[in-house]
């Protein structure tokens, strides 16, 4: 399959994000954002998450205004809480117990902004995430692993030695840190040429299927 795109920046250094965006067979340049991801008074976390991808494709589009730019930004919400990064392994520990047995939602605010056309474009993915029952010696080995210390909600969905999550709904993708599927709408609409998600994303590459991508596929781009 021949794939044509304009010039891309991913403005994260996600190695997760990084691994998404390739899937799609997509070459690009990473260039890191350093933004104030304070969340403002009242603001809720579905605007903060929209908030920060904005301001975070902006930054990339002023040092690359020719580029056309993916920016996205991910938060873990318990009871309309944002749950960031641990700062040290007994905070993870605690956030983890927080989730356990639990329903929370990952929030990705996504956008898309081209710096010459200011042409631009930001979508809000939301994955409602179950925790399974995991047990303390079970956190514990996964904590002591280092793997949930530069997580938001301190883990990954991916780690199959822990496998923290019992069910999701409405975007696995989203929930690693890119929702390949909303991407894919509005790189399409911009006439990029790539890899189909249900190719390449992860999980119906593991399940067979994915109950959540034609919905997400014919919805509408912000």
């Amino acid at each position: 399959m021949t794939v044509s795109q304009p010039d891309i920046i991913l403005a994260s250094e996600s190695p997760r994000r990084r691994e998404l965006l390739a899937a799609l067979g997509l070459t690009f340049v990473v260039q890191p954002t350093d933004i104030d991801e304070t969340q403002l008074p009242g603001e809720r976390p579905d605007e903060l998450a929209q908030r920060l991808s904005h301001a975070k494709a902006l930054v990339a589009s002023e040092n690359a205004p020719g580029a056309l730019v993916v920016a996205a930004d991910t938060l873990v919400v318990l009871d309309d809480v944002v749950l960031d990064k641990p700062a040290s392994p007994g905070e993870a520990l605690r956030i983890l117990r927080r989730l356990r047995g639990r329903t929370h939602r990952v929030l990705t605010g996504l956008t898309l902004r081209h710096g010459i056309m200011d042409d631009k474009s930001t979508q809000l993915a939301t994955t409602p995430v179950t925790m399974r029952e995991y047990k303390e010696d079970e956190m514990r080995a996964y904590v002591a692993s280092g793997d949930p210390m530069d997580k938001a909600g301190a883990y990954a969905i991916q780690n199959e030695q822990f496998a923290p999550v019992a069910r999701l709904q409405d975007c696995y993708a989203n929930v690693v840190g890119l929702p390949l599927c909303h991407l894919y709408r509005a790189l399409l609409r911009r006439g990029v040429t790539m890899h189909h998600p249900l190719d390449v994303c992860p999980w119906p590459v593991q399940q067979g299927h994915c109950d959540w991508a034609a919905t997400i596929l014919d919805g509408e781009i912000a």
